[in-house]
């Protein structure tokens, strides 16, 4: 079983789109491969190349799709450009087409709608518009007249270095333009022109221009008052928890140490000792979530070290979401260890009740979600259906290798996880009552205030995150980013403490499934910021709607695990200390 599961990890693992170059002699055929078409707004809704009435050769030769690339929404076919290396071509027929009035009309509404098409030329991403719209409001008395042009000619720019291609630029050159505003049948000649030179940029660095480069480049000055924003939330939370709330806490263990009554009485958390350790209600859900939340923790991490080394870049099709494949499946073993290992440390029983737990509580809206929006892919055509080939390669992943792994993982907490907990105080059988509790104590007031904290320090970063997700920016600053996800975590962590201090002096001790929520409501605010984002962004349609909330709502998700769990973990810490501290003294 073992030497399967190591066996279909490097068949996973070899399954990933390569941005390296092909080595060429002078006349050799390149192979272009045409892509996907779809509105510049949409970048969810994209369609096969030759859904539109392009040139085809007979027959269509489809190239084989890495897994990641699937997932992607790509779907490489063949083209009719022979662009052979080192050869310069002009005006190339393409091919001689007649537009039907219905192909006319469809064209029409991808150049009213600002289609772009994506080709590759030697694993090289290259973009180019279908047409392009001239409106004129000076005629019939400011009313808009609109004209509609098809560009007819390509031309192609192409960079090498001895036998490599190094990049390639495409040009839809205006002086080819046919008009197709009326619904009539059109005589179009598509052609194509190529142009080689030299350069002396090497290949293993001819990617790194498309970092550089996007539709919307993002300000540099937005990210350094980005970093600026979250300095000052950090030094403003953390100079408060050590200037107010650590003093103000040793000098309660202080009076404990002189045994002064009166004091120990105006103190509320030191008169619920008894109780604070007692384990909540479905403590088995709670150790499942924190399993999924360590979990996703470890992949953030992993995908963050593939940024740095280089492994992660923009356009290198699909590797992301290979990659995410690939580490979601390995972590299974973390959410099955850390679920059963905290079962075992807080009751010491049903632990695979936890695991079970933890192998479902993503798995489960995730794999509803992509149903859902599937579905809605497969009723428009778009490319983001998948295949039924792709479905059943990714049930029989988590089925053979995500599930084995979990249940390896719950059998290493059972055996070499945290040993069962033993309270500084005994616990009582009887649970004590809690006090009505001010308004600034209660659940949703603290579950509010603990996700605005750690929101408001990244906000503008969160910003140019959904600019790249949603968006043709290009997100270069790996750095940057890392830098905000500690600072999320601090924040989180940080609030949390206080937030269980406040809670636990108004003598309220069911603080375990608080802590929690209040360190994963900023997920809350970032999910609401993201339908604000919508909102003011130019997306359109109910396909691009959909794919927008739901898959922004599964990835808010996976950040309310992880920050539930750091906040859970950091009260927990906390907990631990105060009160073994009054055992001490």
């Amino acid at each position: 079983m073992a030497q399967f599961l190591l066996q279909a990890l490097l068949a996973l693992t070899f399954w990933i789109g390569s941005g390296s170059s092909t080595r060429y002699n002078a006349g050799d055929h390149v192979p272009l491969f045409v892509n996907k078409v779809g509105p510049l707004h949409n970048p969810s809704e994209t369609y096969q190349y030759y859904d539109l009435p392009f040139c085809r050769p007979e027959p269509v030769i489809e190239k084989q799709e890495t897994l990641g690339e699937v997932l992607n929404g790509d779907r490489f076919m063949s083209s009719l450009y022979d662009l052979k290396f080192k050869e310069d071509k002009t005006d190339s027929v393409l091919c001689h087409k007649r537009l039907t009035s219905s192909e006319v009309a469809r064209f029409r509404d991808t150049i009213a709608q600002d289609f772009y098409f994506q080709m590759y030329y030697d694993d090289l991403p290259l973009w180019g518009f279908v047409g392009k719209v001239e409106r004129d409001y000076s005629v019939h008395g400011g009313e808009e007249n609109a004209k509609y042009y098809l560009f007819s000619h390509l031309s192609f720019n192409v960079l090498y270095n001895a036998d490599e291609v190094i990049g390639i630029q495409s040009l839809s050159v205006p002086s080819y333009l046919i008009d197709i505003s009326e619904n009539a049948e059109v005589d179009v000649q598509f052609t194509y022109s190529i142009s080689w030179n030299l350069s002396s940029e090497r290949s293993e660095t001819r990617m790194d221009k498309y970092s550089q480069a996007s539709f919307h480049p993002i300000s540099k000055k937005i990210q350094y008052f980005s970093f600026l924003n979250s300095i000052s939330v950090v030094v403003l939370v953390v100079g408060l928890l050590s200037l107010l709330f650590m003093r103000h806490l040793k000098n309660e263990l202080r009076s404990s140490s002189n045994g002064d009554e009166e004091e120990k009485r105006e103190v509320g958390w030191k008169l619920i000792q008894s109780d604070v350790f007692r384990c909540p209600r479905n403590i088995s859900l709670l150790c499942a979530f924190l399993g999924t939340g360590a979990q996703m923790l470890i992949l953030i991490i992993a995908l963050f070290a593939l940024a740095f080394t280089g492994f992660l870049y923009p356009y290198n099709r699909g590797t992301l979401l290979t990659s995410l494949v690939i580490v979601y499946t390995l972590t299974s073993v973390v959410a099955g260890y850390t679920s059963a290992s905290f079962h075992s440390h807080f009751e010491g029983t049903k632990q695979r009740r936890s695991v079970r737990l933890a192998g479902i509580l993503y798995t489960v809206p995730f794999f509803i979600t992509v149903s859902v929006l599937n579905t809605v892919a497969i009723t428009y055509g778009a490319t983001a259906a998948l295949p039924f080939g792709t479905i059943v390669i990714i049930i029989l992943i988590y089925t053979l290798l995500n599930i084995p792994f979990l249940m390896l993982g719950g059998v290493l907490g059972n055996r070499f996880g945290l040993s069962e907990f033993q309270p500084p105080s005994a616990i009582k059988r009887n649970p004590r009552e809690i006090p009505t509790q001010n308004w600034y104590r209660r659940k949703l007031y603290q579950m509010f205030l603990g996700g605005l904290v750690p929101f408001s320090a990244v906000a503008l970063e969160w910003h140019q995150l959904y600019a790249t997700l949603w968006g043709f920016k290009i997100y270069t600053s790996p750095g940057i980013m890392l830098f905000s996800f500690i600072v999320l975590i601090l924040l989180s962590a940080s609030v949390g403490v206080i937030l269980t201090y406040i809670q636990l002096s108004g003598e309220d001790h069911e603080w375990w499934w608080r802590s929690f929520l209040c360190g994963g409501f900023a997920a809350m605010f970032m999910y609401g910021y993201g339908v604000l984002f919508y909102l003011r962004s130019d997306m359109t349609g109910f396909l691009q709607l959909s794919f927008y909330l739901g898959y922004t709502a599964l990835f808010c998700y996976a950040l309310f695990l992880v920050l539930g769990t750091i906040s859970f973990l950091a009260s927990w810490m906390f907990i631990r200390h105060i009160y073994r501290s009054v055992k001490l003294e």
